[in-house]
C-alpha cells in the first residue's frame, strides 16, 4: 500500500487547451493544490495512438451514440436528418472518429501528477466533462463554454481542454499507456514533502 501523498493520476492537456495558451495555467493550478508535476512531455499524436487511448468495446461505442441521441433529444434537433441515422451504434463510431480527429489536431501535453487524493483532486481541479455545466473557479469553467449540442452541430467533439484519469485504476493504465519506461521523477517539493 503506497503513502497517500504517492498517488498518481495522469492528465492530458487536449488540443484546444494548447491553442489557447493554457499549458502553463493547468500546470500552475495543479501545483497549487499541493500536488507535483512528475512527468511531463509535449507532444504530436498519432492517429494509432489516440485510437489505444480510448475504449474500442462495443458497449462504449454505442454508450457514446446513446449519449449523442440524448443531447439531440433534448434541444429538438434531428439525428437522423443531420447524422442520416438515429441509431446509437452507428453514431458512436462516428463520434469517436470526431474525437480522435480533435486529439491528432494539434499538440497535446502529457503529465503524471501525485500528490495526495491525486486522481479526485485533479477532477476536482478540472471541473465537469461538459464545459458549460462547469462552475467558475474550475479549469473548463474558467476557460471554456463548449457543449455537446454545439459540437454534435458542428461534428466535432467536445472541447473540454484536459484530461483526467477517472480512478487509479485508470491512471495507472493510463499511465503505463503514455509513458511506458519514461522516467516518472522522485523529488521533494519544499513545504509538502519535508
Amino acid at each position: 500500500m503506497k503513502h497517500p501523498k504517492e498517488e498518481r493520476t495522469f492528465v492530458m492537456i487536449k488540443p484546444d487547451g494548447v491553442r489557447k495558451g493554457l499549458v502553463g495555467e493547468i500546470i500552475k493550478r495543479i501545483e497549487q493544490r499541493d500536488l507535483k508535476i512528475v512527468a511531463l512531455e509535449m507532444f504530436q499524436p498519432t492517429a494509432k495512438q489516440i485510437d489505444g487511448h480510448y475504449p474500442k468495446d462495443k458497449q462504449w461505442i454505442t454508450r457514446l451514440g446513446e449519449k449523442t441521441l440524448s443531447t439531440y433529444a433534448k434541444y429538438g434537433y434531428d439525428a437522423k436528418k443531420e447524422l442520416g441515422t438515429d441509431k446509437a451504434e452507428v453514431i458512436g463510431p462516428q463520434v469517436r472518429k470526431w474525437l480522435v480527429d480533435f486529439m491528432i489536431s494539434a499538440p497535446l501535453v502529457r503529465m503524471v501528477v501525485q500528490g495526495v487524493h491525486a486522481v479526485d483532486m485533479v477532477r476536482k481541479i478540472a471541473g465537469p466533462t461538459m464545459p458549460y455545466q462547469a462552475d467558475m473557479g474550475t479549469i473548463r469553467g474558467d476557460y471554456s463554454a463548449d457543449s455537446p449540442a454545439l459540437a454534435n452541430k458542428e461534428k466535432r467533439a467536445v472541447m473540454n481542454l484536459i484530461h483526467a484519469s477517472e480512478t487509479q485504476e485508470e491512471a495507472a493504465h493510463e499511465i503505463k499507456y503514455w509513458f511506458g519506461k519514461s522516467p516518472v521523477y522522485t523529488y521533494k517539493r519544499f513545504g509538502i514533502d519535508e
